[in-house]
């Protein structure tokens, strides 16, 4: 009798634990999988001049009118009284700049230029031959009527051909929102530079009776990423730079990969750093490199 209480005394103890253990068991937390680097999750709208001021523009219409720091939520540019247009424009493209909103095309005159300049309207280019050329693209800007809107002041417009525009800046433009809706973040400046170029009329040096320059060349330096934080430390040696520079006339192709050129060359040609808040040694390597990248 004594044996056998000791054998269910035993069992009921062990039976016991058993609850217990099991209990331990499922009030253990479960891991949370951190948001996948590249993933949609951790898209956000960062700084638009993240990768630094090209020309050390600064907001002093005053003493630097033409290397003039304009700041809008949407894009930074360094705009230059004296051409009627911008040395650059930078901004950053995710997911989270685009959305469904309609192309506003309501192109307008930017008021926030002092009132003493000369500042295009909407009509300027009429006539012209040239294109109404965005720097920071409509598209790249549709998640709001603001966003959107702000893509069509005068002061982000540069004198383009038609079939630069359309054609070649249309196409690499497409393939940035393409890397964007993958998971991508970009940090893109662009600009123009030279004087004298050719549009559907012929060729010209300048367009609104000599208020806007018409530039000779149309470059694009593209940094691209995964999604993610703390973006200019997280480029490295093997991060993609897609730069191009393209002629401002009729003859381009319509492939935007025929114009790949370096860093470093479109840096010579304009005398910017264009990007200073990288490590130099870094620049050094990504600065001096022709993307071989995909171009679709």
């Amino acid at each position: 009798m004594n044996h056998f209480f000791t054998r269910l005394t035993a069992f009921a103890l062990l039976s016991a634990l058993a609850v217990s253990c099991s209990k331990d068991v499922d009030q253990a937390p479960v891991p949370t999988a951190a948001p996948a680097v590249g993933s949609d999750v951790t898209a956000t709208r960062d700084s638009n001049l993240a990768l630094g001021n090209p020309s050390g523009a600064v907001a002093d219409a005053t003493n630097s009118p033409n290397n003039y720091l304009l700041t809008k939520t949407q894009y930074v540019m360094s705009y230059c009284r004296d051409k009627g247009k911008p040395n650059w424009v930078s901004w950053h493209l995710s997911s989270a700049w685009t959305g469904t909103t309609a192309r506003q095309d309501n192109f307008s005159t930017d008021t926030s230029l002092p009132s003493t300049w000369y500042r295009a309207s909407g009509s300027s280019y009429t006539g012209s031959g040239f294109d109404r050329g965005h720097n920071c693209p409509s598209a790249d800007r549709n998640a709001s009527v603001a966003d959107n809107s702000a893509t069509f002041l005068m002061s982000n417009m540069m004198p383009q051909s038609a079939n630069n525009n359309q054609r070649t800046w249309a196409g690499l433009e497409t393939y940035c929102r393409t890397l964007s809706d993958a998971g991508n973040e970009l940090y893109i400046i662009c600009g123009s530079y030279g004087v004298g170029g050719t549009g559907v009329n012929g060729y010209a040096t300048t367009i609104a009776s000599g208020n806007i320059t018409v530039p000779s060349n149309c470059w694009k330096v593209v940094v691209v990423l995964p999604n993610g934080t703390g973006d200019v430390s997280r480029i490295s040696s093997s991060t993609r730079v897609i730069a191009i520079n393209t002629p401002n006339n009729q003859t381009l192709a319509t492939t935007w990969g025929t114009y790949r050129t370096t860093v470093d060359a479109i840096e010579a040609a304009t005398g910017y750093d264009i990007m200073s808040a990288v490590s130099s040694t870094l620049q050094a390597v990504l600065e001096a490199r022709v993307d071989a990248g995909a171009t679709n």
